[in-house]
């Protein structure tokens, strides 16, 4: 159950705010009564990437309509927050952002560039130079250098870009293993995303992505310079830790000692893709074995977990395959929601970015949302009988998911007339929804993002804040400013 809400009129942070002060704002949105809120033990972040406002309200359809209800009036685990904000995710020098810039604006307090980790906006992307004279601080950093343990949970490669944003600093998002990195920036002194992983001080980092980590000696895999390269290796001997490739040798890990897991050479099976023998763990399995080990430090915890694949679905056109992703992801949320105690744990749930996916058409009450467009029955031009679709001007149904953007797209002539006809669209769990604009990839969305919130200092996620903001609100809910 949430704690009562404990109000506090905030100041402005005095954070530095650099070259950019008006997109770095730091300061939660305002609140109004005086008794001070009540200081957090632990912090869990979930981000949903790419878990754009469209999207959550079809996954919330979707999760109902698969327990055969008609799934509008349903609400996801996190829904169930009582404080919200909307975010505004815009890189310093891009409208619609990327998921490197819009991590590093949470887990660094400033907003940057498009595609870069850890380093401020005067830095030029893909410059090893500019990237190691503006670093930005790093939330995984401060973490531990005040004694509290840290984990890093996600679907995708642990070097992708929101998951390195907790831990790395790069010129380029991109720059995940040394092989990465242009012969014309090596050796000056930028270490790639990997290696950094594998230097860094963490208790629990769970994901996919072994083929960053070793040479191809030690991995088939294995795409590093050196052949014999064994990060994982190099860590374990360092940390003490236990490196585990599957959710059997997760599940055996000492407890008491850190752990890395690499369960995938690259990202995760999508939910919709896993097999019965699968010895990938879900998010869901991750999370909970996360909070298993770091809830042992007494003087708390940060975790990051991110449901990244529902961003790789909405590239490829698969609305079906990230409505599964987001569903597993809100699985994930309602376990830690279950498992740790609401007067000491700040949990809160965002996106870094949209996509450009709609919900449209005037499809009645329960209509499958994975579905063509059934009109509810009645007279007038939104009527129908209740089972036909709706006919659009071209004589053919639609579904009530799109892109605006995306591989979905009419790309020729398919009936050799000279006219581009649109093709029948598909519907169900493996389709791929039609799009407006033609590209091989569909692109992330510019507006806004929800944040919930729920336990202490979560009352500081309200109206419309900057994503920059989130760190505040971690920092200070943890007693920091």
């Amino acid at each position: 159950m949430t704690p009562p809400r404990a109000l506090i009129a905030l100041a402005a942070a005095a954070l530095p705010l650099g070259a950019c002060a008006t997109t770095t704002d730091t300061r939660p949105a305002t609140t109004t009564a005086s008794a001070a809120p009540t200081k957090a033990r632990n912090v869990i972040l979930f981000i949903g990437d790419g878990m754009g406002i469209s999207t959550i309200t079809a996954a919330r359809i979707y999760e109902a309509q698969k327990r055969g209800e008609t799934g509008e009036e349903n609400r996801l685990s996190f829904e169930k927050f009582d404080n919200v904000a909307l975010v505004k995710t815009y890189n310093t020098n891009a409208q619609v952002p990327d998921s490197a810039g819009t991590a590093t604006a949470i887990h660094s307090g400033q907003k940057t560039r498009i595609g870069v980790l850890g380093i401020g906006p005067d830095a030029e992307k893909g410059v090893c130079a500019d990237a190691l004279a503006h670093p930005l601080p790093l939330l995984g950093e401060e973490m531990k250098q005040r004694g509290l343990a840290l984990g890093i949970v996600t679907t995708t490669r642990l070097t992708h870009a929101t998951p390195a944003s907790v831990f790395s600093r790069s010129a380029d998002r991109d720059w995940e293993g040394d092989n990465n990195i242009p012969a014309d920036q090596q050796g000056q002194g930028c270490k790639d995303i990997a290696l950094q992983l594998a230097e860094a001080n963490f208790d629990v980092a769970l994901g996919g992505g072994t083929a960053a980590f070793y040479g191809k000696d030690k991995d088939r895999a294995g795409r590093r310079v050196d052949a014999a390269a064994d990060l994982p290796a190099a860590w374990a001997a360092r940390s003490g830790g236990t490196v585990v490739k599957d959710a059997a040798g997760l599940a055996a890990a000492p407890m008491d000692k850190p752990v890395l897991g690499l369960f995938s050479p690259s990202h995760l099976t999508f939910m919709a893709d896993r097999k019965a023998d699968t010895a990938e763990p879900t998010l869901s399995d991750m999370t909970a074995a996360a909070i298993a080990r770091l809830k042992a430090d007494p003087d708390g915890y940060y975790l990051m977990v991110e449901g990244g694949r529902i961003d790789h679905a909405h590239h490829a056109g698969q609305a079906g395959y990230a409505l599964e992703e987001a569903v597993e992801f809100a699985r994930a949320v309602q376990y830690a929601v279950d498992n740790t105690d609401p007067a000491e744990t700040l949990i809160m749930v965002t996106a870094d970015h949209s996509h450009v996916f709609t919900i449209a058409g005037y499809p009645q009450r329960g209509n499958d949302i994975l579905g063509l467009v059934v009109p509810p029955a009645g007279r007038g031009e939104d009527g129908g009988d209740g089972t036909s679709p709706v006919l659009a001007a071209d004589g053919k149904p639609y579904t009530t998911l799109g892109y605006a953007n995306g591989p979905g797209g009419l790309y020729a002539d398919e009936d050799g007339d000279g006219e581009h006809q649109r093709p029948m669209p598909q519907t169900g769990l493996k389709a791929r929804q039609q799009a407006l604009v033609p590209l091989g990839s569909e692109t992330h969305g510019g507006e806004d993002v929800a944040l919930f919130a729920t336990g202490p200092g979560a009352n500081r996620a309200r109206g419309v804040i900057e994503q920059n903001v989130i760190y505040a609100i971690i920092r200070r809910a943890l007693g920091w400013e």
